[in-house]
């Protein structure tokens, strides 16, 4: 079984990657599963249950529409994988998206290729597909290899065989998560680049890492760009530097706060105070897109 460990939060939406499962799921062979395993047999949806292990946690509901159109012209493709569980029950090995789409559709079976698998294959199968998608950012890839690495108990040169990526590349994604975690939600949102991530990792003060970031995104940086500012930074040129209010002079609840708003904004928020407790909460936007992605951040908790 995998083992149990908390994961410190890495901002929006990170944590749900890493998230654990209390679901007490063991590879079951009953007396029909030799009559199922290893065959591809229409499914009934209602009796697939999701994978626990899943590393992925969102799902781009346009992306689904499409597929779950294309599902309903053509039919599902290539059959989703599941385990066999107890009874008449399965449980998904692989291809979410989709049983996602066909359920969009109404669908009441699925094609399906059946097998048994324990709960650590289950989890190393999931994992492995993940990292092989092309549509995955790379934060999603950089925890995929990390929880490999923790919870399969595999090194890097074991994983590079697994996944079929060197190992030099394995180590760039997992640098990536030193990065604060604010830069990371930004990778996930599409506002950064890898290349801008490895460029930034070479900074190791954290404020300084939320400075060029935001300069990044204000002033839409390259990568060459980013990397030139880094060694303007490591030289200790005080260019990137911004100036802003000291920390000792913001009450120490407003100071608390502020981390709190930046990583769910995937922004360095900043105020601006009129009083000893009281003051505006200022948070930045850098493009059209960067503010209807904060309007729907704040419409969610909008009843």
């Amino acid at each position: 079984m995998a083992k149990a460990t908390k994961k410190q939060a890495l901002g929006r939406g990170l944590s749900a990657l890493l998230k654990e499962s209390n679901a007490d799921i063991n590879s079951a062979q009953d007396k029909n599963a030799d009559k199922v395993v290893g065959s591809i047999v229409e499914i009934e949806i209602n009796a697939i249950d999701v994978n626990p292990f899943q590393p992925r946690s969102y799902f781009n509901e346009e992306a689904l529409r499409e597929l779950a159109s294309s599902i309903k012209e053509l039919g599902v493709i290539q059959p989703i994988t599941v385990r066999k569980l107890e009874g008449n029950k399965f449980q998904l090995v692989s291809g979410e998206r989709r049983f996602r789409a066909s359920k969009l559709i109404g669908s009441t079976t699925i094609p399906a290729y059946i097998r048994i698998a324990n709960d650590q294959e289950m989890l190393e199968m999931a994992l492995v597909e993940n990292i092989q998608r092309k549509d995955l950012d790379p934060i999603e890839v950089a925890l995929s290899y990390q929880r490999l690495i923790d919870e399969i108990d595999l090194t890097q040169e074991e994983m590079s065989q697994r996944v079929g990526k060197k190992r030099s590349t394995i180590t760039n994604y997992l640098r990536l998560l030193k990065l604060d975690p604010i830069i990371q939600t930004g990778m996930r949102d599409g506002f950064l680049s890898m290349g801008h991530g490895r460029a930034l990792i070479n900074v190791e003060n954290s404020e300084d890492q939320l400075n060029i970031y935001e300069k990044i995104l204000q002033d839409k940086l390259s990568v060459r760009q980013t990397e030139q500012l880094v060694k303007t930074l490591k030289g200790a040129t005080p260019e990137v530097k911004t100036s802003t209010k000291s920390k000792t002079d913001i009450p120490k609840f407003v100071n608390k706060g502020l981390k709190t708003f930046s990583e769910y904004f995937g922004h360095k928020i900043d105020v601006k105070l009129s009083g000893s407790d009281k003051g505006k909460i200022m948070i930045p936007f850098h493009s059209e897109e960067d503010f209807n992605r904060i309007k729907k951040l704040l419409e969610k908790n909008i009843d």
